[in-house]
């Protein structure tokens, strides 16, 4: 698995795909951490990871659309699948290799506070909080998009079904709401990724939050090593 790691992060980096994921992503946690904590004198960043909710939604698909699609369209996917690596490590690798990725972009945050550190006493648990539930937030969508790259051999569809399931999430309680069905509105709440992730931006670290998100990445994992092994014996 170490090797499909350094073998994908070799592939980000040595393609746009790293550096523009990057330059978004530290565009939009510079505007918001400018315009909230330095615009209006506080050290609070719970608006900043907030509205990078979305950024991060939006995100990951270009970060991902190339993860297995990339290798079917090459037709290199007959090479991975006869080396002396399961299907489980396959999937694993990739997923690292793209979680790695999105904590080198998480790494601003640190700045932040260390920046923080020189007007005011940053609250480092809050932080460090917020930090933990963007990073799982995003690990999540990085399984969900890895399973959508698993489906095509096109890049293009891939990153626009990953466009579309993230429009989906972010508007999952506008749906909500919009349902006059008590229990189904009462199911998409529960499955609502941003009511589970606001908990983390104030600093409040539950266990059911974790759980979800941890049982999202398990359930999108299993559904890719599912879909190559159909592949495999097909």
């Amino acid at each position: 698995m170490g090797a499909i790691i350094k073998r994908e992060l070799y592939s980000f980096f040595c393609s746009p795909v790293a550096y523009v994921v990057m330059a978004i992503f530290l565009f939009f946690s510079g505007v918001f951490f400018s315009v909230v904590c330095l615009g209006n004198d506080t050290s609070n960043l719970t608006y900043v990871f907030t509205n990078m909710f979305l950024v991060t939604v939006l995100l990951m698909p270009i970060m991902c659309m190339r993860l297995l699609s990339d290798e079917k369209r090459l037709k290199t996917d007959q090479a991975l699948l006869t080396s002396p690596v399961s299907i489980l490590g396959i999937v694993l690798g990739k997923f690292f290799s793209a979680c790695v990725l999105y904590l080198v972009c998480l790494s601003i945050y640190i700045v932040f506070g260390v920046v923080l550190s020189f007007f005011v006493t940053p609250h480092w648990t809050v932080i460090l909080c917020n930090f933990l539930g963007l990073f799982i937030l995003g690990a999540a969508l990085i399984a969900i998009n890895l399973f959508l790259s698993s489906l095509t051999e096109s890049q293009m569809i891939s990153a626009i079904s990953g466009f579309a399931v993230g429009l989906f999430i972010y508007l999952l309680d506008n749906f909500a709401a919009a349902i006059p069905v008590s229990f189904i509105s009462t199911a998409l709440t529960k499955l609502s990724f941003l009511s589970h992730y606001q908990n983390f931006t104030v600093g409040l670290l539950s266990l059911a939050d974790l759980i979800f998100f941890l049982a999202v990445i398990a359930l999108f994992v299993f559904l890719t090593v599912r879909v190559i092994e159909k592949k495999r014996w097909s």
